[in-house]
């Protein structure tokens, strides 16, 4: 067990860096200077863009830029172009947002994914796969954004609540019960929203695997010793169809940041997908690489996670 978390942890450090001078590389590729973030305000002169670039070390080589950047970063001392803020506190503030919106998002499509998907793959061919497979496929081709607005306006114009944002303005002098209301209400409808998609998705993959695992010899053995259909389904079947989705699972926590960044806009959502958006837009480099150096953390944590979690799908593989 040491010795895997040991190699582990070397092969995903060399990985994780290799990753940082890439993205770091890659961003400075962009057309222009990253100093002409604002070339019309007339307070921008000369002399402040020259302590501009030295105060952020853009007068230096770009290698000399890598190790001053990380170095800020890792010491907490780098800070937003934009509003001066510290990036890893802007990004911590956002975070606690998209946590909730991700953690239900994530339960929703892996909660209802698997008994669509098993149940489609039980009655192949009958009404409830080929409706389930019809949904599918209609949930999978409508644009995001538009089934985001068609939800808005039905959701609005039924129940004549508000969905946009975090919490209805207003109700700071509510009750804590109304307050707590009003903030699942405005967590739900984006998040089943961002579930959809997922769970179309999911549960075709649920049912092409379990159709394939049920075609096995040792279903039909299980099958033909006569015992229930439940445990020859849910216990012999599921339990060696789950591979493939122990790394599907191990790249979910990616979503975290880039999943939600379509949402998070047309909801008004303050997460860290917009955060990542809106520093695109205004071309805040430190905030830009450091999304993308935790994305990819968060990458290589989830498939440390799928490596764990395969030893425990199946007993015959062995860290």
């Amino acid at each position: 067990m040491l010795a895997f978390f040991g190699r582990s942890l070397v092969q995903k450090t060399i990985t994780l860096f290799f990753i940082s001078v890439i993205s770091f590389a890659v961003i400075h590729l962009a057309p222009g200077e990253p100093s002409q973030i604002d070339p019309l305000n007339p307070k921008f002169t000369k002399e402040v863009l020259e302590q501009f670039r030295q105060q952020f070390h853009l007068d230096k080589p770009l290698h000399q830029q890598y190790f001053f950047f990380y170095r800020d970063l890792f010491t907490g001392k780098s800070v937003s172009w934009k509003d001066g803020r510290s990036v890893l506190a802007k990004l911590y503030d956002r975070f606690l947002n998209s946590l909730p919106l991700f953690i239900v998002g994530t339960l929703i499509t892996w909660t209802l994914s698997f008994p669509v998907g098993i149940q489609a793959a039980i009655r192949r061919g009958g009404v409830y796969d080929r409706t389930t497979t019809f949904f599918a496929y209609l949930l999978i081709s409508i644009p995001g954004f538009f089934f985001a607005y068609m939800l808005i306006i039905f959701v609005v114009s039924t129940f004549h609540v508000p969905v946009i944002g975090m919490k209805t303005f207003g109700l700071s002098g509510a009750g804590v019960v109304t307050r707590f209301m009003d903030r699942v209400w405005h967590l739900v409808i984006p998040s089943i929203l961002g579930a959809t998609a997922g769970i179309a998705v999911l549960s075709r993959y649920v049912r092409n695997q379990m159709m394939e695992v049920e075609g096995q010899d040792y279903v039909r053995t299980a099958r033909a010793k006569g015992l229930p259909e439940e445990q020859v389904h849910y216990k012999h079947a599921l339990r060696n169809a789950l591979l493939p989705f122990v790394t599907m699972f191990g790249l979910v926590l990616p979503g975290l940041i880039g999943g939600s960044v379509i949402i998070e806009s047309i909801f008004a959502w303050p997460g860290i997908g917009r955060l990542a958006y809106e520093a695109i837009l205004a071309r805040d480099y430190p905030l830009i690489i450091t999304v993308n150096f935790v994305s990819a953390i968060l990458v290589l944590v989830g498939t440390f996670i799928s490596d764990l979690l395969y030893m425990v799908v199946d007993p015959r593989i062995k860290l």
